[in-house]
């Protein structure tokens, strides 16, 4: 029996694999909220130590859980399996690389209280440096728009519209809040209604693109996606996935093709689908050699 949702009450749900120290970072911060939360960290069969380094460290606070996984299930199951236990009305989906700021939890709800339609809110995602992250405003990647982007194209999207491509470009003006057709999946918060009536993550990816696909069935739903671009969140970005590279991109490769054969109606051609299987996997098979050499110096060098 799923628990009862608690009314202000936001659970946040971070997973992990081998993400380092700052995991630990990313828990202090999230457990400094101004707002009610609880967090539960969903563990995908970690070696590194760190894991038992945060719940040491934390041993008292019952805001904290700990699901552990036998083995890597991948990122979008293991949010699932974390929000079956989650007790708040508000899911918030957060990388173990992301460190929130105090009033972070309570700025996105007040999103969510004052948009009835609100499915999906994310925040403005940085880097360490402070400069955005391209995907914090994105379209669905249909093949039109993946080639605007992969041939550079798409940089003269303001002066002909037409050669949109996925990442979309800032409004000229906007008042903080933006309709958006999907959000980087670094820092996602939904209400826990929104969240069972789409039926979760995806489980057939296993790690990139189940963010674009949440994002596409619940604008499908008939909810917004929402970019409140006045809430910054730090991304350290690539804690886990820089220890194995070959595996992160053979996986992400995996859903660009799953979600493609999904949505994009080029998919209904058969040699656009043709063209497609093998521009996506000529594309790892090209990155293929230099992924393996980094991941094999980072196994002999840690």
């Amino acid at each position: 029996m799923p628990p009862t949702n608690q009314t202000g009450l936001t659970t946040v749900i971070v997973v992990t694999a081998d993400s380092g120290p700052l995991v630990a970072q990313c828990v202090e911060r999230v457990l400094a909220a101004q707002s009610p939360v609880e967090l539960i960290l969903v563990d995908n069969a970690s070696t590194d130590g760190q894991v038992e380094v945060v719940l040491e460290r934390h041993a008292r606070d019952q805001r904290l859980r700990m699901l552990r996984n036998a083995g890597n299930l991948g990122f979008g199951p293991a949010c699932n399996r974390g929000a079956r236990e989650a007790r708040g009305d508000a899911l918030l989906f957060l990388n173990p690389d992301c460190l929130l700021a105090s009033d972070s939890v309570a700025r996105l709800r007040e999103v969510m209280s004052r948009h009835a339609q609100a499915g999906i809110i994310g925040a403005h995602v940085r880097k360490p440096d402070g400069t955005s992250e391209r995907a914090i405003r994105r379209r669905d990647p249909t093949l039109r728009r993946s080639l605007m982007s992969l041939s550079g194209l798409a940089r003269l999207e303001r002066r002909w519209p037409a050669l949109a491509g996925v990442n979309a470009l800032r409004p000229m003006n906007t008042s903080g809040i933006e309709r958006v057709e999907a959000i980087s999946g670094a820092c996602m918060l939904m209400p826990r209604d929104a969240f069972d009536r789409v039926g979760g993550f995806d489980e057939g990816y296993f790690l990139h693109c189940e963010d674009l696909d949440l994002c596409r069935r619940t604008r499908d739903a008939g909810y917004d996606v929402l970019l409140a671009s006045t809430i910054d969140v730090c991304h350290e970005q690539g804690s886990s996935s820089r220890r194995r590279p070959l595996f992160v991109s053979r996986h992400k490769h995996r859903g660009m093709w799953r979600y493609f054969r999904r949505f994009d109606p080029a998919a209904r051609n058969p040699l656009l689908r043709w063209l497609v299987a093998c521009g996506i996997w000529g594309h790892f098979a090209v990155l293929a050699p230099r992924n393996a050499w980094r991941e094999w110096r980072g196994r002999i060098n840690p």
